[in-house]
């Protein structure tokens, strides 16, 4: 159990430390904008993006539904796959030397020069900017589990081993669970970047999204909805961060107690 000092001293450097923080800059950026007494269209006040959530929420809520739904699905797909690509890695030394070079490489490549592409091969539906979300969300994911893998205590695989554990019993036991904290880490990262890749897709080409009210908002001089809509993707990110590291407290209890007791 934590002492309640130290208790409440986390929760200050978690929540209320950040939270001062981001009101003072508020306060700065709406004192910022009556003194110099900037236009609307070029830069909002706090207060007119506020007017903006709650005028137009029926139009930011269903566009946010819509990158909501293309974050979650792309997500799950760079989930699967990379995952599964970086556990194959690790089992193949052919594929750790044919395959893992190249998706190192294809980081040099820029999503949003692919997304135009996958455009022109798929039309503006939903699989595109799937598709797109899940190539952002799945490098991280991969290079995680390969390198949480690759990090097991050699010493617990060789006591393992010397006990006749065939290799598939060896990873159940103990390099897969080894290598979850490093997953969940790739996974915290993959799921954030992953509303960008939502936003690059939807900015390409959509009919639907905050990408889509985005570059709608810039070409009719609504700056402040356009704020809005930025506010919601950053609530969006931060939200589904959370919850993941939430259910990596969840699956891994172990790891939080080690912490504690550390």
């Amino acid at each position: 159990m934590r002492p309640p000092a130290r208790s409440h001293r986390i929760i200050v450097q978690r929540w209320v430390a950040p939270l001062v923080v981001l009101g003072g800059l508020v306060l700065l950026w709406q004192a910022a904008v009556r003194l110099t007494g900037a236009p609307q269209w070029l830069l909002p006040a706090p207060t007119d993006v506020g007017a903006a959530l709650i005028n137009d929420r029926d139009l930011l809520l269903a566009n946010a539904l819509v990158t909501l739904q293309e974050v979650l699905i792309g997500f799950a797909v760079a989930v699967v796959a990379g995952v599964g690509c970086g556990i194959a890695i690790t089992r193949s030394p052919v594929l750790d030397r044919a395959l893992y070079p190249l998706i190192i490489a294809s980081q040099t490549v820029p999503v949003p020069a692919i997304a135009p592409l996958l455009l022109v091969w798929f039309g503006y539906g939903l699989l595109p900017k799937v598709l797109v979300t899940a190539l952002v969300g799945f490098f991280p994911l991969v290079v995680s589990t390969v390198e949480g893998v690759r990090s097991t205590d050699r010493e617990v695989v060789n006591l393992l081993r010397a006990f006749g554990a065939p290799p598939g019993r060896v990873f159940r036991l103990a390099e897969f669970p080894s290598a979850m904290p490093a997953i969940f880490a790739g996974a915290r990262i993959a799921v954030a970047i992953c509303v960008i890749g939502a936003v690059f897709g939807e900015l390409v080409g959509a009919k639907a999204g905050l990408g889509y009210l985005l570059t709608r908002s810039i070409a009719q001089f609504e700056t402040p909805r356009m704020v809005a809509a930025i506010f919601l993707l950053a609530v969006m990110g931060s939200t589904l961060f959370a919850l993941v590291g939430l259910v990596e407290k969840l699956l891994l209890p172990w790891r939080r107690l080690v912490t504690v007791q550390a």
